[in-house]
């Protein structure tokens, strides 16, 4: 069972023009053939039926609040009800269920506020700070002001329990009034029901902002944190300035992840998919179309999209020696490519941020390094690979050993899954465990070296690829009573009919039925592990393990490259 995060978006229609509005000139609902409530019910539908559960489901724009009274009202009905109906089993996967949430330019919540009270709406409302600026950044389509009347709507929570909180962005003409800023953040706290230590900081990207706003650089952005945290820190706003406020830059978003699009998802009312709203309506971070397309093909178009964005932006040499990576991972695949970097934008203030807040600074820089590479860059995956060698280790055993190189070698075989490449490791070598997902319909495939089958093969016409498939699930074998992944079948493919399957200097061949045919002995729990290697190597490493103890000792019993994967059906 897979669990998503998931925003709805039921419109497009906005009544504001704010001026770095990431939508551009797109608010207006121009998707009246679709009911917003269908479409939601019917995304739900389909993702249960492919074991996808959306453990959150907000609301976004567009501005929800320009739907009709009765649609909005069906829409966070239904949510709030499928809140109750699926408590257990988004709780005990270990998820916080809330309340109906949305995502609003508060200007328009008084048409709403019974539906608010009635169902508890959480609330995220937007502002300009300094509230000098809102009326030149923040406006309706006619260009009039709308400070007045959200100030007004904001009073209107002041006696519902509702979980309300606003958010800021922050560019450089923003910065230049941080005195005002820290200002009127004291005035909402004291004069409104809002209170500010709930409150996030975001920081403007210059993106659809027509040169109007300018970004905050890194200097700046470190300078805003410490003016903030000098103004307010010890302070009764000591709990915002030290959490909330800058949460957005720590390791509780959605940044900190190896690839977003495993788990966020933004649906609008046509049925498309996007990555989130900073993605959406770009083709590099569409998905699909939940009227259109399998749930199965939307995750493996997601995950390999977000790759791809990784990918394209390239790894930035500093990241290798930082000894924050874990916590960063090096930012938003979106703005990285808007940037054309292979860092976050925000780099400088979440080193600033994760100092302050007392995070340990990784004492395993190279192997966390290695597997972000191996996650996220694997074509680099040589290059930054961690090498320590003792003597009778068993890196030093095959580094003395011509053939046993070939056993251990991780560029001598590379699994293929639809195009995208995984060079293969021995699991006694590996520093991180990577975990594959094969659905079916993805093309799965085996590149082999061609001078593999040659190494140390007397008679290399004889040899073979030599492949072990495992399932996930265990039983116990032999008279050691030792509890093992079930064996599942062995293939073995020979040199000769290999030949007639070569491609730059490797042999490559389809494992995409082998794999299928035994897929209802495969665990649906619990990874699956596929190995590779020759017969000819096989047959050495067991000699090896008969005649030398210390290889006896540092190797196991299948030491051979692998993979650790999931097979779902779908595709």
């Amino acid at each position: 069972m897979k669990f998503i995060h998931l925003l709805y978006v039921p419109t497009l229609a906005c009544d504001m023009a704010c001026r770095y509005c990431y939508l551009e000139n797109k608010t207006k609902d121009k998707m009246q053939s679709f009911e917003p409530l269908e479409t939601l019910k019917f995304a739900v539908e389909k993702f249960k039926a492919s074991s996808v559960v959306p453990f959150n489901i907000s609301l976004h724009g567009g501005e929800v609040t320009t739907l009709a009274k009765d649609e909005f009202h069906s829409l966070i009905k239904f949510i709030s009800s499928y809140y109750s109906e699926n408590y257990d089993k988004i709780s005990n996967a270990g998820f916080r269920v809330g309340k109906p949430h949305i995502k609003t330019n508060l200007l328009s919540i008084d048409r709403h506020i019974e539906t608010i009270k009635e169902f508890n709406v959480s609330i995220s409302g937007s502002l300009d700070l300094p509230l000098s600026l809102h009326g030149d950044f923040r406006v309706t389509k006619g260009g009039g002001k709308t400070l007045d009347k959200i100030l007004q709507n904001v009073e209107l929570l002041r006696d519902i329990p509702n979980h309300k909180k606003v958010s800021a962005t922050i560019f450089e003409e923003h910065f230049q009034r941080t005195d005002s800023i820290i200002s009127d953040i004291k005035f909402l706290h004291k004069n409104t029901c809002l209170d500010m230590n709930d409150f996030n900081f975001m920081i403007g990207f210059d993106y659809n902002s027509n040169g109007i706003l300018h970004a905050l650089n890194q200097e700046h952005q470190v300078e805003f944190f410490r003016k903030m945290h000098s103004e307010f820190d010890g302070t009764e706003l000591d709990a915002g300035v030290n959490g909330a406020w800058f949460n957005e830059f720590g390791p509780e978003y959605c940044t900190n992840c190896d690839n977003c699009g495993e788990k966020f998802f933004l649906l609008e009312k046509n049925g498309d998919v996007y990555s989130c709203v900073r993605g959406q309506g770009h083709k590099d971070f569409f998905y699909g179309n939940i009227y259109e397309t399998s749930v199965e093909e939307i995750l493996e178009t997601a995950r390999m999209k977000i790759f791809e964005a990784h990918n394209r932006t390239g790894f930035d040499s500093k990241c290798a020696a930082c000894e924050w990576l874990y916590l960063c991972k090096t930012g938003c695949p979106f703005v990285k490519n808007h940037y054309k970097s292979g860092k976050s934008y925000t780099c400088l203030l979440q080193n600033e941020l994760y100092k302050s807040r007392g995070y340990e600074p990784d004492s395993n820089t190279s192997e966390t390094v290695y597997d972000y590479i191996l996650k996220n860059h694997p074509n680099l995956a040589t290059d930054f690979k961690p090498t320590v060698y003792q003597e009778n280790s068993l890196l030093d055993l095959i580094s003395k050993d011509e053939k046993l190189k070939y056993v251990y070698d991780p560029e001598t075989f590379v699994l293929e899954v639809s195009g995208e490449k995984f060079p293969l490791e021995s699991q006694l070598l590996k520093n991180a465990r990577r975990i594959i997902h094969i659905f079916e319909g993805c093309e799965v495939k085996i590149r082999i070296k061609k001078e593999a089958l040659e190494a140390g093969s007397p008679y290399p016409q004889n040899n073979s690829l030599y492949v072990q498939l495992l399932s996930g699930d265990c039983h116990v074998y032999g008279d050691e009573q030792r509890l093992k992944q079930k064996h599942v079948a062995t293939l073995q493919v020979y040199k000769f009919v290999l030949e007639d399957m070569e491609e730059d200097g490797f042999y490559v061949y389809d494992l995409t039925s082998f794999i299928k045919s035994y897929r209802k002995f495969l665990s649906e729990e619990n990874p699956n592990n596929i190995f590779f290697t020759t017969a000819d190597l096989r047959d050495y490493h067991y000699v090896k393990q008969k005649n030398n103890a210390f290889y006896h000792i540092a190797a196991m019993n299948l030491p051979f490259q692998n993979a650790e994967f999931y097979y779902s059906e779908g595709l």
